[in-house]
């Protein structure tokens, strides 16, 4: 399939991007093969690398979140998604949150002008025997790639469902139902924020729970990730954890009563125009014109024009700990490494940091040297030692959190200042280990 020395890549989501980058600028080939547009997926759609399908965040920017630290290793590490998030940035108070389709153009085109990155828009059905591989299929994996993947890891596949948050016009909304303003007034006023009063908000969740759900093949077995649960999943475990969840009205004051409201359902600017919001956190599995009767029960939608509605799909991942190690390869076959969400780690920033990984060490693979691990106390390290080392009965996906790192060796109670030595030994460490790597140190 590919020449000798050459990396193949199956799959030009997040990871398979960021692995094809990483490679390719330090001097080696890359066969990247992408299904799409021959054959596309119930969540896609369009043919371009690292579309982003349920929502067009990469969460906070700010240093003392653990999303933050791992952003910024990223960019210390010359991160082709990060770079391209950075170009493509749209307002979202200190959350970084980019123009989705802007966003997959130029990552594209940036993959698409590298002359070592040979483009190959083909399905792939099993893995590559021979050679160098990284399998970045993303959570939709198609079914006869699924089979063998599955044949390999001898475990078969572990399945949580996931859900796509609604998009709506900007034009449709009425503002003067809602109000402008960012969680505790930090950044700008990016979100649109539609106050519910208790009984509007009882009512809608009575909506919801009443609300008729498309059908679930396979949900008595699997379930839902907990970091992404749909909405009218959360109304089930009780009235007020919407209140608690991303209706939460916490750090917002109402400037027309200058009281805090009872709920709060937040819009996010979804593209650079600010002609389509989406809203924050809905996610769900209702049947589309339920979703267009709840929804527009929402202060400010009620003449909505939906340009998306919610959906769910099945995401697949493998037991990682039972069969990769912290480098991301696999335990019984060294030169295959999978990366992104099949490879057990959540979320769009964790995906990416995977790929940087697994392309880090396949390149020094490709040069005859042997794979490394992150230090455990950086962000991307503890990604790599938590999808390696939990625990095989029980293993879900995780997103980056400072849970993750070790703890430190004198420990500092005040919260606040505990993150800012963790950020401090993360990146002092990552410096380290950078210095000790050629190219690594020095990005092009």
């Amino acid at each position: 399939m590919s020449s000798s020395g050459t990396v193949q890549i199956i799959g030009a989501g997040l990871a398979g991007s960021e692995a094809a980058w990483q490679i390719a600028r330090r001097g080696h080939r890359v066969d990247l093969f992408e299904m799409r547009p021959v054959r596309t997926t119930a969540a896609h759609r369009t043919a371009d690398f690292a579309e982003l399908v349920c929502s067009n965040t990469f969460k906070s920017d700010s240093l003392d979140t653990a999303t933050g630290l791992l952003k910024e290793e990223m960019r210390r590490c010359d991160s082709l998604i990060l770079r391209v998030a950075d170009a493509t940035r749209i307002p979202a108070g200190t959350a970084l949150a980019v123009d989705r389709e802007r966003f997959a153009t130029e990552v594209t085109r940036a993959l698409e002008s590298q002359p070592l990155i040979q483009i190959h828009r083909q399905e792939v059905e099993v893995i590559p025997k021979q050679g160098i591989v990284i399998v970045a299929t993303g959570p939709l994996v198609s079914e006869s790639l699924s089979s063998d993947i599955a044949r390999f890891t001898g475990r078969g596949y572990l399945y949580f469902f996931d859900a796509v948050s609604p998009i709506v016009e900007a034009d449709s909304i009425d503002l003067s139902k809602v109000f402008r303003a960012s969680r505790y007034g930090k950044g700008d006023e990016d979100y649109l924020n539609c106050p519910m009063d208790e009984p509007t908000y009882e009512r809608f969740v009575d909506a919801i729970l009443a609300g008729s759900t498309a059908p679930r093949h396979e949900f008595d077995t699997t379930g839902f990730f907990e970091g992404c649960l749909p909405i009218e999943e959360m109304a089930r475990r009780g009235r007020d954890t919407l209140r608690f969840g991303p209706l939460k009205p916490v750090g917002l004051v109402d400037p027309r009563t200058g009281k805090r409201p009872h709920a709060v359902v937040q819009l996010r600017q979804d593209n650079a125009a600010a002609e389509h919001f989406n809203i924050v956190g809905f996610q769900n599995s209702l049947r589309w014109g339920e979703q267009e009767r709840i929804f527009r029960m929402i202060p400010g939608l009620e003449q909505a024009s939906f340009v998306r509605l919610g959906m769910i799909h099945r995401n697949s991942y493998i037991n990682a700990p039972a069969i990769l190690m912290s480098t991301f390869q696999a335990r019984k076959r060294s030169d295959l490494f999978f990366a992104g969400q099949v490879s057990g780690v959540e979320g769009y920033l964790e995906s990416a940091a995977s790929g940087l990984m697994a392309g880090i060490n396949a390149t020094r693979l490709a040069e005859g040297q042997p794979a490394v691990s992150f230090p455990p106390t950086t962000a991307l390290g503890c990604l790599g030692r938590y999808i390696s080392a939990a625990d095989v009965k029980d293993y879900q996906p995780t997103n980056m959190a400072f849970g993750l790192l070790p703890p430190l060796a004198i420990p500092v109670r005040d919260k606040r200042a505990r993150r800012e030595v963790l950020v401090r030994r993360a990146l002092d460490d990552l410096g380290t280990f950078r210095g000790t790597l050629d190219p690594i140190a020095a990005p092009r």
